[in-house]
């Protein structure tokens, strides 16, 4: 009886001392949800590439080219247009280069710019790729009405800091 008492008081009393670590403010609770959700919307995502042999950064860069069209793009605008930050972009760009789905030229007029552009293949390796791409976003949003989903846009975009020119 004696044991039960005070594992019953024990266990009362570890209920109602403090947490080890205090709440998150609701500031980190939103950063921490805002990293998961991307997380696992990229993963998503990265799945879908990985079925053209592409990673996530790649298919990004081939997309980034494709809407420049056939000027292409300095490695540098390619960099500042990228989701997320890769610090090797001139090594990405060689294996894109490498699997003809890119080619590079250094500019006449400016010997320190090399632009980049899609070739015919790496133009058709995407293409495969935008039907079930669009139908993944839609399956992810699904669950949100649109205008949830334009005020969650609205939200995101006032979040992220301004690009520093």
């Amino acid at each position: 009886m004696t044991i039960v008492v005070y594992t019953t008081i024990i266990s009362f009393v570890n209920l109602r001392s403090k947490p080890a670590h205090p709440p998150a403010s609701l500031e980190e609770r939103v950063f921490l949800a805002m990293l998961k959700t991307a997380d696992a919307l990229g993963q998503q995502a990265e799945q879908l590439t990985r079925t053209a042999e592409l990673t996530g950064t790649q298919y990004n860069v081939l997309r980034i080219l494709r809407g420049a069209g056939p000027e292409g793009l300095a490695c540098r605008a390619i960099a500042d247009r990228m989701i997320t930050h890769d610090p090797d972009i001139t090594r990405l760009l060689d294996r894109l280069e490498k699997q003809g789905w890119i080619t590079r030229e250094r500019q006449k007029d400016d010997r320190r710019v090399v632009k980049a552009r899609m070739t015919a293949r790496g133009l058709e390796l995407l293409k495969p790729l935008d039907q079930p791409m669009r139908n993944l976003h839609k399956r992810q949003f699904r669950h949100m009405a649109g205008g949830r989903l334009k005020a969650l846009y609205d939200l995101l975009e006032q979040i992220r800091p301004a690009k520093r020119e």
